[in-house]
């Protein structure tokens, strides 16, 4: 359970001929389960009921006299299409939730549909989910996604097969509760592969095979993939991908690869994988950027660098965090935690006029370097459609109001919209 999260009318940044003032009830609902948690226990139907009662919430507690959106499709149809401003063959798109991909999140489904030209699942297909235990797969939540973008003409990604994260501890045990040796790991890598990608095979145009493999120095993450099986686990998930679907492009995916040394590990790893004949055809910096970091030239040596070792570049899970953001966050107990949200959630009554212009200005120049390097680019992705749902809202710390996308919680386009706009009509074409 959580508490409602109120922003007032006030705050908000709307283009003032799509609203009105109502009267509304005053009565503001009592704390409701998210549908996140809802939708992880596998509650598909509770789900879409909490979004609804959420909705409800929100208007009820703004109070007798309030802002509500009117005709929302219509005033939309005058807004810009990222996907048609794009230059031919780089695709734009958002990573979605399980309640959009059941078609549950009207606001959020509507912007998909107009705006974009591929999906990646936030959650949905990583192991945890679509096999939790050694002989179940749940692939109905993952078939829909598939089906979603499918209907839609879009290119679907599928993220991800290997990662030390939101993976089961059954994948890794071994008996008498030791790890798992060499063999059995690598098998139930094979069979979880081939289960998975050989599913949606001629159906997901490509995977992201192994996630966040290195460090930020460069080293080799201590992970259990690594410790059981040893450094050629990446090469054998490719190699296993590969043999599931010869058709589907294979990827890695890393944060922080701006980084020179991460880089370096990841672009080692492209030339190793060429060495042994193996597939590879891009490498996704994930983008998950703060205002000052990385710097545009940082960003545009990433992407040029990437090329030349012979792949696409990608961004893959791009957003902006507005919050600060303190090293002690990561780990911190509960009562740290408390003190960081007291602290740190700055923008709870909504984004600053100032602020949302610096955000406008960072998006504007991150797309600047893609159009300066679209030929080396396959794709943008954001992580996520909505601020509303953005993971920002609970890492590193959970309950503070971020607004790390281009569309607010209402849906409308923000500042930040209209400048990625602006870059895509000047160079794009």
């Amino acid at each position: 359970m959580q508490n409602l999260k109120i922003l007032p009318v006030a705050s908000k940044l709307a283009r003032p001929s799509a609203w009105l003032p109502v009267r509304l009830p005053t009565r503001l609902p009592a704390p409701l389960p998210t549908p996140r948690l809802a939708m992880g226990l596998g509650l598909a139907a509770l789900a879409g009921t909490i979004l609804s009662a959420r909705m409800h919430a929100f208007e009820t507690a703004l109070g007798p006299t309030a802002l509500v959106q009117t005709a929302p499709a219509q005033a939309r149809q005058s807004e810009a299409v990222l996907k048609d401003l794009m230059p031919k063959g780089l695709l734009i798109g958002a990573a979605i939730n399980r309640a959009q991909s059941d078609g549950q999140d009207a606001i959020a489904d509507a912007i998909v549909e107009r705006q974009f030209n591929t999906i990646s699942p936030e959650n949905i297909l990583k192991w945890g989910l679509v096999h939790p235990e050694p002989d179940r797969y749940d692939f109905e939540p993952a078939d829909r996604y598939v089906a979603f973008g499918q209907s839609h003409g879009m290119a679907v990604i599928g993220h991800n097969l290997v990662w030390h994260s939101q993976t089961p501890a059954w994948v890794f045990a071994g008996a008498d509760g030791k790890p798992a040796d060499r063999d059995t790991l690598l098998a139930r890598m094979h069979a979880h592969i081939q289960h998975v990608v050989g599913r949606y095979r001629g159906r997901i145009h490509g995977w992201d095979v192994v996630n966040e493999a290195f460090n930020d120095d460069g080293s080799m993450r201590k992970t259990p993939w690594h410790e059981c099986i040893g450094d050629d686990f990446l090469l054998k998930a490719f190699e296993f991908a590969h043999e599931a679907d010869p058709q589907a492009e294979l990827y890695y995916n890393d944060y922080n690869l701006w980084k020179p040394a991460k880089r370096a590990a990841a672009l080692r790893l492209v030339k190793q994988l060429k060495e042994h004949g193996l597939r590879i055809d891009a490498v996704g910096e994930q983008g998950h950027w703060s205002l000052a970091t990385p710097s545009v030239d940082e960003i545009d040596a990433t992407i040029a660098d990437i090329a030349g070792a012979g792949v696409k570049a990608m961004i893959t899970e791009l957003d902006i965090d507005m919050l600060p953001r303190d090293p002690k966050m990561f780990g911190a107990d509960l009562s740290a935690r408390a003190q960081f949200k007291a602290t740190t959630n700055i923008y709870a009554n909504g984004l600053p006029p100032a602020q949302q212009e610096q955000l406008a200005r960072r998006y504007a120049g991150a797309f600047g370097v893609f159009m300066k390097r679209r030929d080396m680019l396959a794709r943008t992705t954001f992580w996520g459609v909505t601020d509303a749902h953005s993971w920002l809202n609970d890492f590193p710390v959970p309950g503070r109001i971020n607004y790390p996308l281009l569309w607010d919680r209402q849906g409308q386009p923000k500042p930040a919209f209209d400048a990625v706009v602006e870059v895509l009509k000047a160079r794009a074409h």
